[in-house]
């Protein structure tokens, strides 16, 4: 303020046109000074070291209202097109007709499994769902890329995988599921995260809501191999032979412990699976 007294100051000794115009642009410059840190003006959120986002709506503080991450801060989900509302009810089916599967991996990505169960898929030119912990995610994004890059799909498999989820405040449901999107989304690049599969199958009519809203089709499981538990390659293969009738969606895990039963059945029963006539496919998002 005390330059702008002074610049008026001097303008009483200019002559009157060159007063009048001088002061003019005083004005105008406070004018627009004035409007650049407004509170809640994206110059104000970018002065107090908020960035503002185009599209991205402004929080309380006038800076891009964001989700909680793992660490406490705010994370603001990759700049791509948010997808599309899907239907809330539980998939099962396969995209394509006639007998088809879709094998689905859970708990992942983890450093030493992923790989080997990828190498798997690839071996028989089999893409799967894999259900990712938000965490696990965040911290192997380079598995996460390398999951999008060989043609699979991601699921969101919540923060904490807590198979009583469904018994808790729908706040706490929906933390779980977004926080656990946007560290897939953020580790993947932006990838499309197409299904969410609540742990133990604890979905709610909310969560379940919430999660079709974000384009996150609900994803159950017809064939649980119980490969979780580890009781032998032959027996996680011989579950997949007799309970294939059940359904066409195969669960296995990648993560959660030593997974060498589940690589070595895996292989196995993606052998004996394509000996029977079935082709293999996504489930249903739409």
């Amino acid at each position: 303020m005390t330059g702008r007294r002074g610049m008026l100051a001097r303008l009483r000794s200019a002559p009157q046109w060159t007063a009048a115009a001088a002061a003019f642009a005083v004005i105008a410059v406070a004018a627009v000074t004035t409007a650049l840190v407004a509170p809640g003006s994206p110059a104000a959120a970018a002065h107090a070291g908020v960035p503002h986002l185009p599209g991205v709506p402004a929080g309380k503080d006038g800076g891009p209202s964001g989700r909680p991450t793992a660490s406490g801060g705010s994370a603001h989900a990759p700049a791509h097109p948010a997808a599309p509302p899907v239907p809330d009810t539980i998939v099962h089916a396969a995209e394509i007709s006639g007998p088809a599967v879709n094998i689905t991996i859970d708990d992942g990505p983890d450093p030493v499994w992923t790989p080997k169960v990828l190498a798997v898929l690839r071996k028989h030119h089999v893409h799967a769902v894999f259900c990712m912990i938000g965490p696990q995610a965040a911290a192997h994004p380079d598995l996460v890329r390398q999951v999008v890059a060989e043609g699979h799909r991601l699921c969101d498999h919540t923060v904490h995988h807590d198979t009583g989820m469904d018994h808790k405040p729908f706040a706490y449901q929906k933390s779980e599921i977004m926080d656990a999107l946007q560290m897939i989304e953020t580790a993947s690049g932006g990838a499309r995260v197409s299904y969410y599969r609540a742990p133990g199958g604890a979905f709610t009519p909310a969560s379940r809501a919430l999660a079709a809203q974000h384009g996150m089709r609900p994803l159950g499981w017809n064939v649980d191999t119980k490969d979780f538990d580890r009781p032998g390659t032959q027996v996680i293969v011989n579950t997949v032979k007799s309970e294939i009738h059940n359904g066409p969606t195969i669960l296995f895990h990648d993560g959660g412990g030593q997974r060498a039963q589940t690589v070595a059945a895996l292989d196995q029963a993606l052998t004996w699976i394509k000996g029977q006539g079935y082709a293999f496919s996504f489930p249903k998002v739409d």
